[in-house]
């Protein structure tokens, strides 16, 4: 907790130190840090968070206060905009550090296998393309093998990029189609 004449150093020390004194600008961080200290080890205790992160917390609303010294209405009280500075800066810091820490045993049923599928070679995939009309085995060679554009190919086969993508998503669905008819015939 602040009181008037604290706070009525601190604005008159930020009014000064906005004109360039820099004296009064070393005073007022000096004597803002041991309440900025204070609020973020209460704040932290409340929260369960560990005691080592009240000095990264002083050191984050300080140097916010020295970027952000621009933004503060000399009509109105400081201890509001620092209170509100220190709140953000000290969730900010939880978050960032906010670590889950969660046992192998507990996730191991849950993970998802080696994928074991086998890779097609050259002939299998051009044997796959075969099935599809000549329009889609077209497109669907020009963006997933010879990595083009959406727009590059339907600008040359003269075409709506709405329809590339309608049409290579349906060669894309049967060929999955055809993969899968064919790999359990094998």
């Amino acid at each position: 907790m602040t009181t008037s004449s604290q706070e009525n150093d601190w604005a008159a020390w930020m009014r000064s130190a906005m004109t360039g004194d820099a004296g009064a600008y070393r005073q007022l961080l000096v004597s803002l840090a041991p309440h900025v200290r204070a609020v973020a080890r209460s704040r932290c205790r409340s929260l369960g968070a560990p005691e080592g992160e009240v000095e990264d917390i002083v050191q984050e609303v300080l140097l916010t206060i020295h970027l952000k010294r621009g933004t503060w209405d000399q009509s109105r009280p400081i201890g509001p905009w620092v209170a509100a500075i220190a709140r953000n800066r000290l969730i900010d810091v939880l978050r960032r550090r906010r670590h889950v820490t969660v046992p192998i045993e507990d996730v191991v049923d849950s993970l998802q296998a080696e994928d074991l599928t086998p890779e097609l070679s050259t002939r299998d995939f051009d044997t796959l393309l075969g099935h599809l009309k000549p329009q889609q085995r077209d497109i669907v060679r020009s963006i997933s093998l010879d990595g083009g554009s959406i727009r590059e190919t339907a600008d040359r086969l003269q075409m709506t990029e709405g329809a590339v993508r309608v049409t290579l998503h349906r060669a894309l669905k049967a060929l999955a189609a055809f993969y899968r008819s064919g790999a359990r015939e094998d």
